[in-house]
Protein backbone atom coordinates (compact mmCIF):
# COMPACT_ATOMS: atom_id res chain seq x y z
CA UNK A 1 0.00 0.00 0.00
CA UNK A 2 2.85 2.45 0.92
CA UNK A 3 4.43 1.50 -2.72
CA UNK A 4 1.12 2.36 -3.79
CA UNK A 5 0.58 5.68 -2.46
CA UNK A 6 4.53 6.50 -3.43
CA UNK A 7 3.54 5.93 -6.96
CA UNK A 8 0.36 7.48 -6.99
CA UNK A 9 1.88 10.63 -5.29
CA UNK A 10 4.83 10.56 -8.27
CA UNK A 11 1.85 10.12 -10.63
CA UNK A 12 -0.12 13.30 -9.38
CA UNK A 13 3.23 15.71 -9.66
CA UNK A 14 5.21 15.07 -12.79
CA UNK A 15 2.52 13.61 -14.60
CA UNK A 16 1.95 10.21 -14.70
CA UNK A 17 3.27 7.76 -17.49
CA UNK A 18 6.43 5.03 -17.77
CA UNK A 19 9.80 6.59 -16.96
CA UNK A 20 10.95 7.49 -20.53
CA UNK A 21 12.78 10.11 -22.37
CA UNK A 22 12.09 11.73 -25.92
CA UNK A 23 11.88 14.47 -28.07
CA UNK A 24 9.54 16.19 -29.01
CA UNK A 25 8.74 19.59 -30.08
CA UNK A 26 8.39 21.01 -26.72
CA UNK A 27 11.15 19.72 -25.08
CA UNK A 28 11.61 16.82 -22.83
CA UNK A 29 9.02 14.78 -20.77
CA UNK A 30 9.68 12.55 -17.86
CA UNK A 31 7.49 9.53 -16.94
CA UNK A 32 7.58 7.86 -13.84
CA UNK A 33 6.40 4.35 -13.38
CA UNK A 34 5.68 2.09 -10.37
CA UNK A 35 7.75 -1.20 -9.64
CA UNK A 36 7.94 -3.54 -6.88
CA UNK A 37 10.05 -3.01 -4.13
CA UNK A 38 11.90 -5.64 -4.24
CA UNK A 39 12.61 -5.66 -8.27
CA UNK A 40 15.80 -4.23 -9.81
CA UNK A 41 15.40 -0.53 -11.04
CA UNK A 42 17.77 -1.49 -13.94
CA UNK A 43 15.46 -4.19 -15.57
CA UNK A 44 13.12 -3.21 -18.38
CA UNK A 45 9.58 -4.00 -17.10
CA UNK A 46 6.87 -3.61 -19.62
CA UNK A 47 4.67 -0.23 -18.64
CA UNK A 48 1.62 -0.80 -16.97
CA UNK A 49 -1.47 0.17 -18.25
CA UNK A 50 -3.14 2.95 -16.69
CA UNK A 51 -6.35 1.77 -14.98
CA UNK A 52 -9.76 3.59 -14.16
CA UNK A 53 -9.21 5.75 -10.47
CA UNK A 54 -11.23 3.68 -7.68
CA UNK A 55 -13.56 5.09 -5.15
CA UNK A 56 -10.71 4.50 -2.76
CA UNK A 57 -8.14 6.09 -4.28
CA UNK A 58 -10.63 9.25 -4.47
CA UNK A 59 -11.02 9.17 -0.57
CA UNK A 60 -7.41 9.26 -0.29
CA UNK A 61 -7.05 12.01 -2.56
CA UNK A 62 -9.73 14.32 -1.01
CA UNK A 63 -8.06 13.30 2.53
CA UNK A 64 -5.05 14.77 1.61
CA UNK A 65 -6.28 17.77 -0.30
CA UNK A 66 -8.43 18.62 3.01
CA UNK A 67 -5.12 17.95 5.14
CA UNK A 68 -3.83 20.47 3.12
CA UNK A 69 -5.82 22.66 3.56
CA UNK A 70 -5.94 22.45 7.34
CA UNK A 71 -2.09 22.99 7.47
CA UNK A 72 -2.17 25.98 5.50
CA UNK A 73 -4.94 27.50 7.87
CA UNK A 74 -2.74 26.50 10.65
CA UNK A 75 -0.11 28.41 9.34
CA UNK A 76 -1.85 31.36 8.92
CA UNK A 77 -3.66 31.12 12.74
CA UNK A 78 -0.04 30.73 14.02
CA UNK A 79 1.33 34.06 11.88
CA UNK A 80 -1.98 36.19 13.47
CA UNK A 81 -1.87 34.71 16.95
CA UNK A 82 2.27 35.62 16.91
CA UNK A 83 1.41 39.17 15.95
CA UNK A 84 -1.44 39.07 18.80
CA UNK A 85 1.48 38.29 21.12
CA UNK A 86 3.83 40.90 20.42
CA UNK A 87 1.31 43.30 20.44
CA UNK A 88 0.54 42.04 23.95
CA UNK A 89 3.77 41.39 25.04
CA UNK A 90 4.44 45.25 23.91
CA UNK A 91 1.76 46.33 26.14
CA UNK A 92 2.79 44.11 29.14
CA UNK A 93 6.14 45.87 29.31
CA UNK A 94 4.93 49.19 29.10
CA UNK A 95 2.36 48.53 31.94
CA UNK A 96 5.19 47.29 33.84
CA UNK A 97 7.46 49.61 32.96
CA UNK A 98 4.69 52.53 34.31
CA UNK A 99 3.93 50.35 37.36
CA UNK A 100 7.73 49.59 38.51
CA UNK A 101 7.61 53.90 38.66
CA UNK A 102 4.84 54.44 41.11
CA UNK A 103 4.67 50.99 43.00
CA UNK A 104 7.90 49.86 44.86
CA UNK A 105 7.21 46.21 45.32
CA UNK A 106 6.33 45.66 41.45
CA UNK A 107 9.87 44.38 40.62
CA UNK A 108 9.10 41.94 43.40
CA UNK A 109 5.29 40.92 42.04
CA UNK A 110 6.31 40.75 38.23
CA UNK A 111 9.26 38.69 39.18
CA UNK A 112 7.71 36.07 41.35
CA UNK A 113 4.88 35.73 38.74
CA UNK A 114 7.03 34.98 36.06
CA UNK A 115 8.72 32.42 38.05
CA UNK A 116 5.33 30.79 38.90
CA UNK A 117 4.21 31.25 34.86
CA UNK A 118 7.72 29.20 33.95
CA UNK A 119 7.19 26.94 36.57
CA UNK A 120 3.02 26.05 35.18
CA UNK A 121 4.10 26.55 31.05
CA UNK A 122 6.61 24.10 31.24
CA UNK A 123 7.87 24.80 28.03
CA UNK A 124 8.34 27.86 25.73
CA UNK A 125 5.47 28.06 23.79
CA UNK A 126 6.88 30.67 21.35
CA UNK A 127 9.22 27.63 19.83
CA UNK A 128 8.66 24.91 17.80
CA UNK A 129 5.09 24.09 17.51
CA UNK A 130 3.59 20.76 18.29
CA UNK A 131 2.93 18.44 15.49
CA UNK A 132 -0.66 17.66 16.90
CA UNK A 133 -3.19 20.77 15.34
CA UNK A 134 -5.54 20.53 18.94
CA UNK A 135 -2.16 20.75 21.13
CA UNK A 136 -0.68 23.63 19.21
CA UNK A 137 -4.30 25.49 19.32
CA UNK A 138 -4.77 24.61 23.58
CA UNK A 139 -1.32 25.85 23.97
CA UNK A 140 -2.13 29.21 22.63
CA UNK A 141 -5.07 29.52 24.38
CA UNK A 142 -3.40 29.07 27.47
CA UNK A 143 -0.79 31.54 26.45
CA UNK A 144 -3.20 34.11 25.52
CA UNK A 145 -5.12 33.54 29.10
CA UNK A 146 -1.91 34.06 31.23
CA UNK A 147 -1.12 36.81 29.00
CA UNK A 148 -4.87 38.40 30.16
CA UNK A 149 -4.14 37.34 33.45
CA UNK A 150 -0.77 39.79 33.76
CA UNK A 151 -2.33 42.60 32.26
CA UNK A 152 -5.58 41.95 34.86
CA UNK A 153 -2.77 42.05 37.55
CA UNK A 154 -1.10 45.15 36.32
CA UNK A 155 -4.49 47.31 35.67
CA UNK A 156 -5.20 46.50 39.53
CA UNK A 157 -1.76 47.18 40.86
CA UNK A 158 -2.25 50.32 38.92
CA UNK A 159 -5.48 50.63 40.60
CA UNK A 160 -4.34 50.42 44.37
CA UNK A 161 -1.52 52.56 43.76
CA UNK A 162 -4.25 55.44 42.03
CA UNK A 163 -6.26 54.62 45.03
CA UNK A 164 -3.65 55.14 47.68
CA UNK A 165 -2.87 58.29 46.53
CA UNK A 166 -0.28 58.14 44.15
CA UNK A 167 -1.62 59.69 40.98
CA UNK A 168 -5.20 61.50 42.01
CA UNK A 169 -6.68 63.33 39.53
CA UNK A 170 -6.04 67.39 39.77
CA UNK A 171 -9.83 67.78 41.05
CA UNK A 172 -9.58 65.48 43.79
CA UNK A 173 -6.21 66.87 45.27
CA UNK A 174 -7.23 69.94 44.79
CA UNK A 175 -10.10 69.67 46.51
CA UNK A 176 -8.33 67.59 49.52
CA UNK A 177 -5.84 70.25 49.97
CA UNK A 178 -8.36 72.93 50.58
CA UNK A 179 -10.36 70.39 53.52
CA UNK A 180 -7.15 70.10 55.20
CA UNK A 181 -6.61 73.94 54.50
CA UNK A 182 -9.83 74.24 56.34
CA UNK A 183 -9.27 71.81 58.82
CA UNK A 184 -6.05 73.12 59.38
CA UNK A 185 -7.37 76.59 60.48
CA UNK A 186 -10.17 75.39 62.37
CA UNK A 187 -7.63 73.52 64.78
CA UNK A 188 -5.48 77.13 65.10
CA UNK A 189 -8.64 78.62 65.71
CA UNK A 190 -9.65 76.12 68.67
CA UNK A 191 -6.13 76.36 69.80
CA UNK A 192 -6.36 80.40 69.97
CA UNK A 193 -9.75 79.53 71.58
CA UNK A 194 -8.24 77.61 74.42
CA UNK A 195 -5.14 79.76 74.86
CA UNK A 196 -7.63 82.66 75.21
CA UNK A 197 -9.91 80.40 77.45
CA UNK A 198 -6.21 79.31 79.86
CA UNK A 199 -5.87 83.07 80.37
CA UNK A 200 -8.85 83.76 81.42
CA UNK A 201 -9.07 81.58 83.87
CA UNK A 202 -5.53 82.17 85.28
CA UNK A 203 -6.65 85.74 85.81
CA UNK A 204 -9.88 84.40 87.64
CA UNK A 205 -7.74 82.27 89.42
CA UNK A 206 -5.34 84.55 90.35
CA UNK A 207 -8.45 87.08 91.45
CA UNK A 208 -9.78 84.63 93.65
CA UNK A 209 -6.55 83.61 95.36
CA UNK A 210 -6.16 87.20 96.03
CA UNK A 211 -9.51 87.62 97.61
CA UNK A 212 -8.92 84.16 99.69
CA UNK A 213 -5.80 85.71 100.87
CA UNK A 214 -7.67 89.03 101.87
CA UNK A 215 -10.22 86.83 104.04
CA UNK A 216 -7.39 84.84 105.66
CA UNK A 217 -5.84 88.24 106.83
CA UNK A 218 -8.79 89.47 107.73
CA UNK A 219 -9.86 86.24 109.74
CA UNK A 220 -6.51 86.50 111.47
CA UNK A 221 -7.03 90.18 112.40
CA UNK A 222 -10.13 89.68 113.74
CA UNK A 223 -9.12 86.02 115.73
CA UNK A 224 -5.99 88.25 116.91
CA UNK A 225 -8.42 91.02 118.02
CA UNK A 226 -10.82 88.38 120.06
CA UNK A 227 -7.76 87.67 121.23
CA UNK A 228 -6.85 90.96 122.62
CA UNK A 229 -10.70 91.36 123.55
CA UNK A 230 -10.85 88.36 125.90
CA UNK A 231 -8.38 89.81 127.92
CA UNK A 232 -10.31 92.49 128.28
CA UNK A 233 -13.71 91.33 129.20
CA UNK A 234 -14.71 92.36 132.74
CA UNK A 235 -15.75 89.04 134.02
CA UNK A 236 -16.31 85.95 131.92
CA UNK A 237 -20.24 86.39 131.06
CA UNK A 238 -19.34 90.14 129.42
CA UNK A 239 -19.28 89.00 126.11
CA UNK A 240 -21.54 88.66 123.19
CA UNK A 241 -21.46 86.47 120.21
CA UNK A 242 -21.71 88.42 116.42
CA UNK A 243 -23.34 86.06 113.84
CA UNK A 244 -23.43 88.98 110.66
CA UNK A 245 -24.19 87.15 107.30
CA UNK A 246 -26.81 84.67 106.80
CA UNK A 247 -24.38 81.85 105.63
CA UNK A 248 -24.25 78.05 106.43
CA UNK A 249 -20.99 78.52 108.19
CA UNK A 250 -21.07 81.00 110.79
CA UNK A 251 -21.69 79.82 114.04
CA UNK A 252 -21.10 79.01 118.10
CA UNK A 253 -20.86 75.97 119.78
CA UNK A 254 -21.29 75.40 123.34
CA UNK A 255 -18.84 72.93 124.72
CA UNK A 256 -21.07 71.40 127.37
CA UNK A 257 -23.96 68.89 126.27
CA UNK A 258 -27.40 68.61 128.46
CA UNK A 259 -28.37 65.82 130.44
CA UNK A 260 -31.50 64.46 130.34
CA UNK A 261 -34.23 66.42 131.48
CA UNK A 262 -38.34 66.45 132.14
CA UNK A 263 -38.18 70.21 132.55
CA UNK A 264 -35.90 72.90 131.33
CA UNK A 265 -36.05 77.31 130.82
CA UNK A 266 -33.77 78.82 128.41
CA UNK A 267 -33.04 82.50 128.28
CA UNK A 268 -31.04 84.97 126.14
CA UNK A 269 -30.67 88.41 125.19
CA UNK A 270 -30.96 88.81 121.20
CA UNK A 271 -30.45 91.92 118.83
CA UNK A 272 -31.69 91.10 115.05
CA UNK A 273 -32.99 93.20 112.75
CA UNK A 274 -32.48 90.41 109.54
CA UNK A 275 -35.49 90.14 107.24
CA UNK A 276 -37.88 87.89 106.59
CA UNK A 277 -37.52 85.88 109.87
CA UNK A 278 -34.53 86.06 112.31
CA UNK A 279 -33.59 82.69 111.26
CA UNK A 280 -32.17 80.10 114.12
CA UNK A 281 -31.15 81.29 117.79
CA UNK A 282 -30.16 78.05 118.84
CA UNK A 283 -30.77 74.27 117.86
CA UNK A 284 -30.35 71.09 120.24
CA UNK A 285 -30.04 67.63 118.12
CA UNK A 286 -29.11 64.09 119.65
CA UNK A 287 -28.40 61.29 117.61
CA UNK A 288 -31.67 59.86 116.08
CA UNK A 289 -33.24 63.39 116.49
CA UNK A 290 -31.89 66.48 114.83
CA UNK A 291 -34.96 68.54 116.29
CA UNK A 292 -34.71 67.89 119.53
CA UNK A 293 -34.87 71.69 120.82
CA UNK A 294 -35.13 74.02 117.86
CA UNK A 295 -36.27 78.14 118.49
CA UNK A 296 -36.50 79.11 114.68
CA UNK A 297 -37.89 82.14 112.97
CA UNK A 298 -38.23 81.11 109.30
CA UNK A 299 -39.57 83.01 106.16
CA UNK A 300 -42.57 85.20 107.16
CA UNK A 301 -43.90 82.59 109.73
CA UNK A 302 -43.67 83.07 113.60
CA UNK A 303 -41.17 81.88 116.16
CA UNK A 304 -41.61 78.46 116.38
CA UNK A 305 -40.84 76.15 119.05
CA UNK A 306 -40.25 72.65 118.36
CA UNK A 307 -39.41 69.83 121.34
CA UNK A 308 -38.49 66.25 119.53
CA UNK A 309 -39.82 67.57 116.07
CA UNK A 310 -43.23 68.66 117.47
CA UNK A 311 -44.18 72.47 116.94
CA UNK A 312 -45.60 75.47 118.78
CA UNK A 313 -45.57 78.87 118.02
CA UNK A 314 -44.84 81.12 120.07
CA UNK A 315 -46.27 84.91 119.97
CA UNK A 316 -42.95 86.84 119.86
CA UNK A 317 -41.42 89.41 117.72
CA UNK A 318 -38.12 90.76 118.16
CA UNK A 319 -36.65 91.91 114.54
CA UNK A 320 -36.51 96.09 114.95
CA UNK A 321 -33.03 95.88 115.65
CA UNK A 322 -32.78 96.51 119.45
CA UNK A 323 -32.13 94.10 122.27
CA UNK A 324 -34.56 91.72 123.55
CA UNK A 325 -34.74 89.15 127.02
CA UNK A 326 -36.76 85.80 125.80
CA UNK A 327 -37.33 83.27 128.20
CA UNK A 328 -39.33 79.52 127.12
CA UNK A 329 -40.20 77.25 129.82
CA UNK A 330 -40.93 73.63 129.21
CA UNK A 331 -42.03 70.72 131.12
CA UNK A 332 -43.04 67.21 130.02
CA UNK A 333 -45.87 67.31 132.13
CA UNK A 334 -48.77 67.54 129.84
CA UNK A 335 -46.11 69.07 126.93
CA UNK A 336 -46.73 72.92 129.03
CA UNK A 337 -44.52 75.65 127.66
CA UNK A 338 -44.71 79.23 128.41
CA UNK A 339 -43.35 82.44 126.31
CA UNK A 340 -41.45 85.80 127.57
CA UNK A 341 -40.24 88.40 126.05
CA UNK A 342 -38.54 91.41 127.86
CA UNK A 343 -39.50 90.05 131.43
CA UNK A 344 -43.79 89.89 130.21
CA UNK A 345 -45.32 86.47 129.80
CA UNK A 346 -46.80 86.89 125.91
CA UNK A 347 -48.14 83.62 125.73
CA UNK A 348 -48.65 79.91 127.07
CA UNK A 349 -49.81 76.46 125.91
CA UNK A 350 -49.64 72.36 126.00
CA UNK A 351 -49.77 69.27 124.74
CA UNK A 352 -45.94 70.20 123.21
CA UNK A 353 -44.29 66.41 123.17
CA UNK A 354 -45.99 65.94 126.16
CA UNK A 355 -44.23 62.81 128.93
CA UNK A 356 -41.40 62.90 126.34
CA UNK A 357 -37.64 63.78 128.40
CA UNK A 358 -35.03 65.62 127.09
CA UNK A 359 -32.45 63.44 125.62
CA UNK A 360 -28.86 63.98 126.72
CA UNK A 361 -25.56 63.64 124.85
CA UNK A 362 -26.51 66.06 122.07
CA UNK A 363 -24.75 69.19 120.52
CA UNK A 364 -25.98 73.20 120.93
CA UNK A 365 -25.39 75.07 118.04
CA UNK A 366 -25.59 79.17 118.32
CA UNK A 367 -26.83 80.42 115.02
CA UNK A 368 -27.57 77.39 113.06
CA UNK A 369 -30.80 74.44 112.71
CA UNK A 370 -28.90 71.09 112.33
CA UNK A 371 -30.17 68.56 110.10
CA UNK A 372 -27.89 66.26 111.25
CA UNK A 373 -26.08 66.30 115.11
CA UNK A 374 -23.70 69.50 114.74
CA UNK A 375 -23.93 70.22 111.13
CA UNK A 376 -25.49 69.76 107.96
CA UNK A 377 -26.38 73.57 108.41
CA UNK A 378 -28.97 75.38 105.85
CA UNK A 379 -28.22 78.80 104.89
CA UNK A 380 -31.70 80.15 104.75
CA UNK A 381 -32.27 79.37 108.35
CA UNK A 382 -29.03 80.84 109.86
CA UNK A 383 -29.81 83.55 112.36
CA UNK A 384 -28.42 87.37 111.51
CA UNK A 385 -28.11 89.21 114.27
CA UNK A 386 -26.08 89.24 117.90
CA UNK A 387 -26.70 87.35 121.25
CA UNK A 388 -25.60 87.27 125.08
CA UNK A 389 -26.38 85.20 128.32
CA UNK A 390 -27.49 82.50 126.92
CA UNK A 391 -28.47 79.94 129.73
CA UNK A 392 -30.18 76.63 130.63
CA UNK A 393 -31.60 75.67 133.67
CA UNK A 394 -32.82 71.88 134.72
CA UNK A 395 -36.25 73.28 135.90
CA UNK A 396 -39.18 76.14 134.65
CA UNK A 397 -38.01 79.47 136.53
CA UNK A 398 -40.53 81.25 138.15
CA UNK A 399 -42.13 84.54 136.75
CA UNK A 400 -40.16 86.74 138.82
CA UNK A 401 -37.13 85.40 138.19
CA UNK A 402 -36.94 85.78 134.78
CA UNK A 403 -38.43 89.76 135.10
CA UNK A 404 -35.60 90.47 137.74
CA UNK A 405 -33.35 89.20 134.77
CA UNK A 406 -34.81 91.12 132.02
CA UNK A 407 -34.91 94.61 134.25
CA UNK A 408 -30.95 93.65 135.08
CA UNK A 409 -31.20 93.78 138.61
CA UNK A 410 -29.99 90.37 139.07
CA UNK A 411 -27.62 87.33 137.53
CA UNK A 412 -28.50 83.83 137.43
CA UNK A 413 -26.51 81.90 135.47
CA UNK A 414 -27.71 78.78 134.17
CA UNK A 415 -27.32 75.60 136.68
CA UNK A 416 -27.20 73.35 133.15
CA UNK A 417 -25.49 75.55 130.61
CA UNK A 418 -24.07 78.80 131.95
CA UNK A 419 -23.34 81.71 129.48
CA UNK A 420 -19.23 81.85 130.45
CA UNK A 421 -16.18 82.74 127.74
CA UNK A 422 -14.60 79.78 128.00
CA UNK A 423 -17.62 77.30 127.35
CA UNK A 424 -18.32 79.01 123.94
CA UNK A 425 -16.10 78.78 120.40
CA UNK A 426 -17.10 80.17 117.25
CA UNK A 427 -16.61 79.30 113.48
CA UNK A 428 -16.88 80.95 110.19
CA UNK A 429 -15.69 84.57 111.39
CA UNK A 430 -18.25 84.39 113.75
CA UNK A 431 -17.14 86.77 116.36
CA UNK A 432 -16.62 87.09 120.31
CA UNK A 433 -17.10 91.31 121.96
CA UNK A 434 -16.97 92.83 125.05
CA UNK A 435 -20.75 93.66 126.17
CA UNK A 436 -21.97 95.27 129.38
CA UNK A 437 -25.27 94.24 128.34
CA UNK A 438 -27.47 96.47 130.62
CA UNK A 439 -25.11 99.78 129.76
CA UNK A 440 -25.45 98.27 126.43
CA UNK A 441 -28.87 98.26 126.91
CA UNK A 442 -30.01 101.64 128.34
CA UNK A 443 -27.85 103.73 125.31
CA UNK A 444 -30.16 101.74 123.08
CA UNK A 445 -33.15 102.84 124.77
Amino acid sequence: MLAFLAGLMCFFALGGGSVARGQDAKGTRFVCTSIPIDADPSCHLPPIPMQSTSPQEDDLRNTVMQLRETILQQKETIVNQRETIKELTGKLTRCESASETTMLDAKYNQGSWRKDFSKTSGKDTMGDLPRNPSETIDNLGRTMQSLKDRLENLEQQQMRANMSGAAFPNELRDLLQRRLGDLENQLLNKVSELEDEKSMLYNETAAHRHRTDAALNTLLERITELEKGNSGFKSPEDFKVSLPLRTNYLYGRIKKSLPEMYAFTVCMWLKSSASPGIGTPFSYGVPGQANEIVLIEWGNNAIELLINDKVAQLPLSVSDGRWHHICITWTTRDGLWEAYQDGEKLGSGENLAPWHPIKPGGVIILGQEQDTVGGRFDATQAFVGEMTQFNIWDRVLKAQDIMSMANCSSNMPGNVIPWVDNNVDVFGGATKWALEMCEDRLYDS
